[in-house]
Parts: C-alpha cells; structure tokens; sequence
C-alpha cells in the first residue's frame, strides 16, 4: 500500500484534472482501414472528458501530411483572452494498424496515444487516449472532433455510447465551448 501512495504522489501533479481509474487501458476497436491522408485538415472540439492541459474555449487542431508520412500538428485555443497554440507531431505507431497514432508535443517526451476509434472523415471523428500507470491504474482522455465548431446532439449522444461500449467511462464528458471564436478575442 505504502508502494501506491508513493506512485500516486509522483503522478498525482500530472492527472490533477483527470480521474484515474482502477486497472489498465481499456483496448477499443479502432478505425478499420484508417486513412491517414483523409484525416488531415481541421478538426474542432465538440466535446471531452476534461483535460488540465486544455482549459480555453474554441479548440481546434489542424493535421498536415508531411513527406516522410508523419504529420504536423497545431493545436489552439483561447484562454484569458488570448490565442494560444502548440506544435507536434503525430505519427503512425504501428502500421498494421495506423489508427493507432502517437502525439508529441514535445521532444524528450514520448509520443502517448491518440488512437482513432471512429470517423466518417468528413463529419467528426472519436478519439481516445490513455495511460497505464504501473498497471495499477490509467488516466485516459476522449474526445468527439468535429470539422465544423457544432455537432447535431444525435452525433455527440452516438459517440459517447460508441466510447461506453469499447468500455470507456464518458459520464464526466462535457461539451466543449466553441462560441465567440472569431478573430477579436
């Protein structure tokens, strides 16, 4: 017991905004036959379960295809009146299976998961991340994208029953704020 609370201390800084749950990663299904090249472009938060690492309203990310096969990534968002964004870089982590993706925003830390559960290419898409801990616990990330700043309810209330039968614990998943997202801050 005394081994968890100290594991728990290390990590509690980073999931201060997450819930860990109990056990591993859960291991959805993923996009079959996942297109890399048709998921570039614009993507708008619709909805997520809540991240520190993303607290501003009018959220969005932009994938661009690069010649060596990885992609581009620029993520945004307004906080405190301000635009603020950060650059990555996504790739493909295992090719037998390319909806699979890793992010980094950074280049001493690892890529972590960003896998592609669903999408139609053109309407929205369900992303999932997550984390093991030891294999005690995990601290996953969700998220329904849209390409334009709203999703019919139908789609939104799809989309969490499709993250809740790959077991995946949506109850805390809030609607992301996408109004007032012009260019005067």
């Amino acid at each position: 017991m005394k081994a968890l609370l100290v594991v728990l201390a290390l990590f509690l800084p980073i999931i201060n905004a997450q819930v860990p749950h109990w056990g591993p990663c859960p291991e959805p299904a993923t996009q079959p036959a996942f297109n890399l090249k048709k998921f570039m472009g614009r993507w708008f938060e619709i909805a997520k379960l809540p991240a520190q690492f993303e607290r501003g309203r009018c959220i969005e990310t932009n994938f661009t295809l690069k010649l060596d096969g990885t992609a581009h990534v620029m993520s945004s968002e307004i906080l405190k009146g301000e635009l603020k964004t950060i650059e990555g870089t996504a790739v493909v982590e295992d090719k037998r299976n390319p909806a699979k993706l890793g992010i980094s925003f950074s280049y001493v830390l690892p890529y972590t998961p960003y896998w592609i559960l669903s999408t139609d290419y053109e309407n929205s898409a369900l992303v999932y991340s997550c984390t093991d801990v030891l294999r005690l616990f995990h601290v996953d990330f969700a998220w329904i994208l849209g390409r334009t700043r709203s999703l019919p309810a139908a789609t939104i209330d799809h989309g969490k029953e499709v993250f809740t039968n790959n077991n995946i614990d949506v109850s805390r998943m809030i609607l992301s704020r996408q109004q007032g997202c012009g260019k005067d801050l």
